[in-house]
């Protein structure tokens, strides 16, 4: 190697399996796993659900649709307004979520939840 191309390595630690308590690791992950999905696994059961309104269900494919689409309106690298139309999206979500979700919705993402994200384990 060339001494212009070494200077240009980085170089890291290698964690071992030994240094990281891998049950206290997957702990974590379950953990943002659950706080990640819960909200996810509501608009799914509010999408399955008969009866919230057609206009509601559209409402939340669209936004999730928007939000998972890597092509935006606005590209998110232009600083501020890049992540405006993605904030405008999640607002929609989060206020058609908050007004159309029901206890019988929640218990029924809580259910999904235990069984995908197991807290015993």
């Amino acid at each position: 190697m060339s001494q212009s191309v070494e200077s240009e390595v980085l170089e890291g630690e290698v964690l071992e399996s030994t240094v990281v308590d891998e049950a206290l690791l997957l702990k974590l992950l379950r953990r943002a796993g659950r706080s990640l999905a819960r909200p996810a696994l509501e608009c799914l059961e509010l999408l399955l659900d008969d009866d919230t309104p057609a206009p509601a269900k559209l409402t939340v494919l669209a936004a999730l649709t928007y939000l998972l689409v890597p092509l935006d309106l606005i590209p998110d690298f232009i600083p501020v307004a890049g992540f405006s139309d993605d904030l405008v999206a999640l607002t929609a979500l989060l206020g058609i979520c908050g007004r159309h979700r029901t206890e019988a919705i929640r218990l029924r993402a809580q259910r999904r939840l235990d069984r995908w994200f197991p807290l015993g384990r």
